[in-house]
């Protein structure tokens, strides 16, 4: 596009010579000029060609000098508005001031053209130099505006109302928060009722960070939720089909890590199957804390040859399952060191008798007062579930 330039003087010869010295650049639609006698005249183009980059302007002008249109251009607050002065040589308390004022360079009276040309060269350079930033800086707002619908887009698909089993006497309670380090991320929950006495619990960790982790995260919970609304499928078999899909989808060498339970809110009985993810505690309702076996079945969306294997375990009235993502246990404070698995066992110790709310709000109180303001490194994503009545 052609560099717009306004040339402000009351002389008219100012015009046909820089008509006749810019016709090449003006031919091939390099520069394209605009001319005003005074400064008023100068605002009113102004006005009307917004997009002018260069104002060419002398100082000493009747109606409204070119200090004076100086100070009225700087009111634009537009820094690829670029100002060059123009006066006699003589006149230098005057360009002294217009340079304080903000001019961006000078020429002195007679012009010289050539000094002229570089001059306003000179001035192109800065004038694309913030362009290209301005550019560079609505990008980043852009960016910055579809992270933020993202996350909201993200919160939105993570379930928040509790499944009611309307037939089960079975009652249980039910917290859960999902902390992404970044504004996405790659952490997800989720809970479902399977049938009249079933529920299934999800948590995950996606490997990566940002937008490729956040669609991935999108589709590994879609595809584990609908493989686990199978009422004939076990933990285990759930993983399988959701791994086998996964494998056909994955990109850029993506996994998720997932523990999958299924939760019988009637007895207390869970089937779970551990994909390569941390292993939950539970904690007892007599004080003691045990954490489920480690894993030796791989993660999701890896290899569709990995085998799984059913697990199981009986909640009582008044234990507590927590589910959490690694970070929590390495969350670190601004000595690099870890949370780990050790404070993490303490904590939960402490919250026996506690809500699963509470104890939530407890664990991510000591992750928080042990990292201090070291920020935070990745996801921190906790579920807890606790049944308060079994039929027996």
């Amino acid at each position: 596009m052609a560099i717009k330039i306004l040339s402000v003087d009351d002389e008219n010869d100012l015009e046909v010579l820089l008509t006749q010295y810019f016709r090449r650049k003006i031919r091939k639609g390099e520069y394209e000029f605009f001319f005003a006698h005074n400064g008023i005249e100068a605002l009113r183009m102004l006005l009307e060609q917004p997009d002018i980059d260069i104002i060419l302007s002398d100082i000493n002008m009747p109606e409204m000098d070119g200090l004076t249109l100086l100070t009225k251009i700087n009111e634009l607050r537009n820094p690829a508005l670029k100002c060059i002065m123009v006066s006699a040589y003589g006149d230098m308390g005057n360009i002294r001031t217009a340079m304080n004022n903000g001019a961006f360079d000078f020429a002195t009276k007679p012009i010289d053209l050539d000094d002229l040309s570089l001059t306003i060269e000179k001035a192109i350079d800065q004038i694309n130099f913030v362009k290209n930033s301005q550019k560079e800086h609505q990008q980043l707002e852009m960016i910055k505006t579809d992270l933020a619908v993202a996350a909201e887009i993200q919160q939105a698909i993570l379930p928040k109302k509790l499944p009611e089993f309307k037939h089960c006497k079975g009652k249980f309670d039910l917290a859960k928060v999902m902390i992404p380090a970044k504004d996405i991320g790659g952490d997800f929950y989720d809970f479902f009722q399977i049938d009249d006495e079933r529920m299934g619990l999800v948590i995950a960790d996606v490997s990566g960070k940002g937008i490729p982790a956040a669609i991935f995260m999108a589709v590994s919970r879609t595809m584990i939720h609908i493989s686990g609304l199978q009422r004939d499928y076990s933990a285990a078999e759930c993983m399988r089909v959701s791994n086998a899909m996964l494998c056909r989808e994955s990109a850029d060498n993506m996994f998720v890590t997932v523990f999958y339970a299924i939760y019988n809110v009637k007895t207390g009985e869970v089937n779970y199957c551990n994909a390569g993810h941390n292993p939950p505690y539970i904690l007892r309702k007599d004080g003691k804390l045990e954490r489920l076996p480690n894993s030796d079945s791989g993660m999701l969306g890896v290899f569709d040859f990995f085998e799984f294997s059913d697990e199981y375990v009986k909640l009582n009235e008044g234990d507590m399952l927590v589910l959490y993502t690694d970070g929590v246990d390495e969350a670190c404070n601004a000595l690099n060191e870890e949370f780990t698995d050790k404070r993490l066992e303490q904590t939960l110790t402490s919250c026996l008798g506690a809500t699963c709310l509470e104890t939530i709000d407890m664990v991510l109180g000591k992750v928080k007062e042990f990292t201090g303001d070291a920020p935070q490194s990745d996801d921190i994503t906790v579920m807890t579930v606790k049944p308060l009545t079994i039929e027996n």
